[in-house]
């Protein structure tokens, strides 16, 4: 108690009795320097809040306008914005860390700071959420500060001690407001359950992590029904792939499943590739058919390998085209063309997840003599229009 009632002296203490306010500097851009109402610079005609959101946090005249037509925010004076910029600043967040909570929700300004916000930093210091962690909390989910102690984020909290969610990874878990609702909460501790009595360990989900936590955000009988869907597929509650199958099971339906059926029929799968494909790597049947679509024609059409071949290592379509499928891969033909690598010296997976010096030494440096232009073209990716 004597901890509480000297935090909250200590901000009273921040508080000006004379209203001040702050604007940017070229080095210190936010709250460096203090001014009155009466010094608001922007453009001939604004209001003051527009005045006030350019100043104090550098937006440009069009974003100021925009926030506020957009949130419906209007004050007068600098009085609660100020006392909530005060607070935040005492408890570690600098001018950046404000701007972008303002830049998300401005509607934070017009909160009593020690009533509304004051009540939830300290029950996040209290369960030790601070400095860094909380500043990236607040600005990824400023609206939790809007949020109900009582109602929401204490009973959620409790609740997360029943997840074992270690205390270091709770600001990542608060970032997400979604994952802050009691009911939704509530769902998902049941659903744990339902895993655990399925032999699925508890490494295998860890509920910070987004995909992990809506897999489980269903009814307990739905989610009963999609685990035992993904065990009848040929995966194991043991294995490391089978939550990502389980979120992928979750947010398709039959009818979505059946499009990407026939999405990869086309290509020239069958049934029994995808099936292989979708167990190698389940975000398999989550991809966009138009990226995925790219990817395929520049393997089967450029590089001469089979539908077949890509089922059976999917990961392959999870990298970059631009970045990083066609500066390896071409490298790869060009090398086959000169006669210097044989087609089953290389594996596609292996090429493309392997790290950037690994390539290099073990395809490009190496070859260098034998292919001078081969480093050149490379680093400006243009391996693919030389061969062309």
């Amino acid at each position: 108690m004597f901890g509480f009632c000297c935090r909250r002296f200590q901000f009273q203490l921040l508080v000006p009795s004379s209203v001040t306010h702050f604007h940017c500097i070229q080095k210190e851009p936010l709250f460096s320097r203090s001014y009155s109402s009466k010094t608001l610079v922007g453009p001939q005609g604004t209001s003051f809040t527009v005045s006030y959101l350019i100043n104090s946090f550098g937006f440009s005249p069009e974003l100021a306008l925009s926030l506020s037509k957009k949130y419906k925010i209007q004050f007068e004076s600098p009085e609660k914005p100020d006392s909530v910029i005060k607070l935040l600043k005492h408890y570690g967040l600098n001018g950046t860390h404000v701007s972008v909570m303002v830049k998300k929700d401005p509607r934070l300004l017009l909160f009593k700071a020690e009533k509304t916000f004051l009540p939830k930093l300290e029950f996040f210091s209290s369960i030790g959420i601070s400095g860094t962690a909380l500043a990236r909390l607040l600005c990824m989910n400023p609206r939790i500060l809007a949020v109900s102690l009582e109602r929401s984020l204490r009973p959620c909290y409790d609740i997360t001690k029943t997840l074992r969610i270690p205390d270091e990874k709770l600001a990542y878990f608060f970032s997400d407001f979604r994952r802050t609702t009691f009911r939704r909460l509530c769902i998902v501790a049941r659903n744990v359950q339902v895993l655990r009595a399925d032999g699925v360990p508890e490494s295998s989900f860890p509920l910070w992590v987004p995909s992990n936590f809506n897999a489980l955000s269903f009814d307990s009988e739905k989610v009963k029904e999609n685990i035992d869907k993904v065990i009848s597929m040929g995966f194991r509650p043991s294995s490391a792939t089978f939550m990502r199958a389980l979120f992928v099971i979750s947010v398709t339906d039959a009818s979505k499943w059946e499009q990407k059926m026939e999405f990869y029929r086309n290509w020239g799968l069958t049934e029994d590739d995808v099936l292989l494909a979708f167990r190698k790597s389940p975000l398999f049947m989550s991809f966009s058919e138009k990226i995925v679509s790219s990817k395929m024609d520049f393997y089967v059409n450029t590089m001469g390998w089979q539908p077949s071949d890509v089922a059976g290592c999917p990961d392959v379509l999870m990298y970059s085209l631009e970045k990083r499928i066609i500066p390896r891969c071409s490298v790869i033909r060009l090398l086959q063309l000169e006669g210097l690598i044989a087609k089953e010296d290389v594996s596609i997976s292996t090429i493309l997840k392997k790290s950037e010096k690994w390539f290099l030494e073990r395809f490009v440096i190496k070859y260098q003599e034998q292919v001078p232009e081969l480093l050149t073209s490379y680093k400006e990716k243009s391996v693919l229009q030389n061969l062309a």
